[in-house]
């Protein structure tokens, strides 16, 4: 159906007829053009304005699309709303494919397992740009971020490779592999990674699947579309809203007793244009000898983190840096996370679960509670 248009047009015109206030007339003229009626006003008067308004009925209806798969290992869930009705599963799935070639220490010949072997490897733009990102993490986290605890978090078992026993002298071994300078250098044209020890491997899973989920949107975003929620193994990100208007809203998990615990909720968020990503010990873990081991490691110590806090969920206005932040506070503890959100402009939004005589307990910073969904 051709959409209909109406205009209607105002005028007020100054006349030039030589005459006193008392004596003006005035005259009105209207004649139909088209669909279009001109009503003239014509007094003795100063031009006010135009005012010109068009009403047209033309937008095609937003289209729901859903998109599922699998990719680092979890899951991914995307909703967008689009109105040309495209499907983009395939581009999708292409992307995060690719993502996976470069970043994924679970693919055997990816980007960064060539580069921890130490095989001569061309950087790309995406290695560049997640490194570059990772280690500004690093310095304003004072190390509590650090992308190059590789060996460490394989040697704990929380890695592709299986665990070992490990004493206080091999801990200590392993961590003169850590934290040491990294450094991006051009050669013949190409860029390739200098590392301080060849022994040092990188371990972007602190910011790669927050990485993935901006990666998405900013495809998305290219496509047009900015009505979507993009949620990659529990990263992530809303644009926009629902047809409807209403907030997309997404639910933190309560930490649960053992890793195969059924899920429960335990607060409801809603998100404008953030991102929201959560992390947590209380799920990925291992028992020995009666010793919980958590699968953080404090780059500092090079053990797993042992404090009360079990989770922290950080929103952001990108989910990398969400990720990234959540993962260093874990590293903190609740104590120096809430010191740096104080001091620091990086981070405002955090939520803490934290574990307290056996019980748990809760602290939202004044940032996050805006986002909180009250009963």
């Amino acid at each position: 159906m051709r959409p209909e248009w109406t205009m209607i047009l105002c005028v007020k015109i100054l006349i030039g007829e030589k005459t006193s206030r008392k004596s003006a007339k005035k005259t009105y003229f209207c004649k139909k053009i088209g669909d279009m009626v001109l009503i003239k006003k014509h007094c003795i008067t100063i031009i006010s304005g135009i005012t010109l308004l068009f009403f047209a009925c033309c937008d095609k209806p937003l289209q729901k699309h859903s998109v599922t798969g699998e990719a680092q290992g979890t899951y991914y869930s995307i909703i967008y709303f689009d109105s040309q009705n495209r499907d983009l599963s395939a581009e999708i799935d292409s992307i995060l494919s690719d993502f996976d070639q470069t970043a994924s220490l679970w693919v055997g010949n990816s980007l960064i397992r060539r580069i921890n072997g130490n095989a001569d490897s061309v950087l790309n733009e995406l290695f560049c740009d997640m490194l570059d990102k990772s280690l500004r993490i690093n310095r304003l986290t004072d190390g509590y971020f650090d992308c190059t605890v590789g060996k460490l978090v394989n040697a704990w078992g929380f890695g592709f490779k299986q665990g070992q026993d490990l004493d206080s002298a091999t801990v200590d071994s392993l961590r003169q592999y850590t934290g040491l300078p990294l450094e991006i250098i051009t050669h013949d044209g190409s860029k390739i990674l200098r590392k301080a020890r060849p022994e040092t491997e990188l371990d972007f899973n602190a910011i790669a699947q927050g990485y993935s989920v901006d990666i998405v949107a900013n495809y998305l975003e290219s496509k047009g579309i900015t009505n979507y929620i993009i949620d990659i193994g529990g990263e992530v990100i809303a644009k926009g809203a629902k047809p409807d208007g209403s907030q997309w809203t997404v639910g933190v998990e309560r930490p649960a007793e053992s890793q195969f615990a059924e899920r429960q909720l335990d607060i409801m968020v809603t998100l404008a244009d953030q991102s929201i990503v959560t992390s947590g010990n209380y799920r990925k873990f291992y028992e020995k000898d009666g010793v919980k081991y958590s699968h953080t490691i404090d780059p500092h110590t090079g053990y797993p983190v042992n404090h009360s806090l079990l989770s922290v969920s950080v929103i952001a206005d990108s989910a990398w840096k969400a990720d990234a932040f959540a993962t260093a506070f874990m590293a903190m503890g609740m104590e120096k996370a809430l010191q740096y959100i104080e001091n620091n402009d990086e981070i405002k939004a955090a939520y803490f679960i934290y574990n307290e005589n056996g019980e748990y307990k809760t602290f939202a910073t004044e940032e996050f509670k805006k986002n909180i969904v009250t009963q």
